[in-house]
């Protein structure tokens, strides 16, 4: 049988200074919801409510799934009142449900599994951990192993705050019990609200055992509620990526300059120097390197590629022993066969290049499809479209086009067809030949370049 997973994502964020929910602020790539519906889906979960209030519509957009269930908690009247509203809409035969918060996203759905084994439907089992400075959590209070009580900060005595001890937010509990306990909340405390920390007390009162589980792993437990804490839990899950790379084989430059926004899978002998920012899905074969400051999104490079410096490559399929850039720009749908040669500044679009073709510096290729060992001189383009509709080029194996042509498509260039430099191709060419298309070269004797007088006025050059 399945369990409930309640995830608390209603509060504003205000010292987030920001019109975005705070729910929805992106940690590596994803928002901070996103996360935390990651981890519960690790739970066997027959329902999983989110709870949502500030920018509720935005947040339901952004996270709508199949089964997904929001409810509305406004006004905001504290986690208490929050349950409250998520209780009508549980599973109510989930023996367990499981309460997590939308801006604590690192929370690992092992701890996740773990907190409803803790449970196990019969006992109250509380998430804790014991930070440096625990200043601004709840306190547990303990008598031996037995957890009495949660105390929040603006209510503790100063005994009570010098507990090393502390609630982490996430809890497990008995689902028809929670369902009580909620509804028996007061909200008769310094700030007004409805505390689910009160539901322990509940739950002492009622013989239901309660355990306090401490996280593994302090940074599972810790929140977002400025840009500074968004930021340090984005290096903590970047050196989390980091380390996992490391530990497959993965030589990193420096493991404190790598942004994972998504996945990468790498092969064995791979290379990423620093800067380096990988999105959506990137694949990276055996003994590819990764120069500085690239960037790499739903891309895949097979074996032996080098991509070097300051390259972006975006939806791009890059062949074996390969070599891109540096400066270089691989836009959606291109397609790079073996031993391919992509220089700097040339971008590529939609197009196919087969093994041994090169665009060594300064071109464009746009809905082209290009033979073996095509070079494509430097400066050079196809004028794929025609402000209406995208059209496409054909270039033959062995072509050479030569430096700062314009390929006017849709045109073919036979195999082995060399195209002068400076040539504007509207015509297909054909195999094997010689083709130009360009003006005549003209000198004017005698002429001279215009120059300005002394009353400021410019002379015709002597025309």
């Amino acid at each position: 049988m399945g369990h409930n997973v309640v995830i608390l994502a209603a509060g504003r964020g205000t010292r987030m200074k920001s019109q975005r929910p705070k729910v929805l602020h992106r940690l590596g790539g994803r928002a901070l919801l996103q996360h935390v519906l990651d981890a519960a889906a690790g739970v066997a979960a027959s329902r999983v409510v989110v709870v949502v209030g500030h920018g509720g519509d935005e947040v339901e957009a952004a996270c709508a799934a199949p089964g997904r269930v929001f409810v509305r908690q406004e006004p905001q009247l504290g986690t208490g009142h929050a349950v409250q509203q998520a209780v009508p809409a549980l599973d109510p035969h989930a023996p367990t449900t499981l309460i997590l918060n939308g801006d604590v996203p690192l929370v690992t759905a092992a701890t996740a599994r773990a907190l409803v084994d803790a449970c196990g439907g019969e006992r109250l089992a509380l998430l804790t951990m014991t930070p440096a400075d625990p200043h601004g959590y709840g306190r547990i209070v303990r008598d031996g192993e037995r957890v009495l009580a949660i105390v929040e900060e603006k209510d503790a005595t100063p005994a009570q705050r010098a507990i090393g001890e502390v609630y982490t937010g996430m809890m497990a509990a008995p689902t028809a019990a929670l369902g009580r306990w909620v509804a028996a909340l007061k909200n008769d405390n310094a700030q007004r609200e409805y505390y689910l920390t009160d539901v322990v007390a509940m739950a002492v009162a009622d013989g239901v055992p309660v355990v306090g589980l401490p996280v593994a792993d302090e940074t599972e437990a810790l929140g977002v509620n400025s840009p500074q804490q968004l930021a340090d839990l984005e290096r903590r899950l970047q050196r989390r990526h980091a380390d996992a790379l490391m530990t497959a084989g993965v030589r990193l430059a420096d493991p404190a300059r790598i942004d994972v926004r998504g996945t990468l899978e790498c092969g064995t002998d791979v290379e990423i120097d620093v800067g380096c920012v990988f999105e959506g899905r990137v694949v990276l074969g055996d003994g590819v390197t990764v120069g500085p400051h690239c960037v790499l999104r739903d891309t895949t490079v097979a074996a032996g590629a080098r991509i070097e410096a300051f390259s972006h490559l975006d939806g791009a399929q890059v062949g074996a022993d390969a070599r891109v850039g540096p400066y270089a720009r691989l836009r959606p749908g291109a397609v790079l066969g073996d031993e391919v040669h992509i220089g700097n500044f040339v971008e590529v679009k939609n197009s196919t290049l087969a093994r041994g073709a090169k665009a060594n510096h300064l071109a464009y290729l746009g809905d082209a499809t290009v033979g073996e060992r095509v070079n494509y001189g430097a400066g050079s383009i196809t004028a794929n479209y025609d402000g209406v509709h995208k059209h496409r080029t054909v270039i033959g194996d062995d072509v050479l086009i030569g430096s700062n042509c314009v390929l006017v498509a849709p045109v073919t260039i036979g195999a082995g067809a060399t195209i002068g430099g400076g040539s504007t191709i509207t015509d297909d060419a054909p195999a094997g030949e010689l083709t130009l298309a360009r003006g005549r070269q003209v000198t004017i004797a005698g002429w001279k370049r215009p120059v300005k007088t002394k009353s400021g006025k410019t002379s015709d050059g002597g025309r």
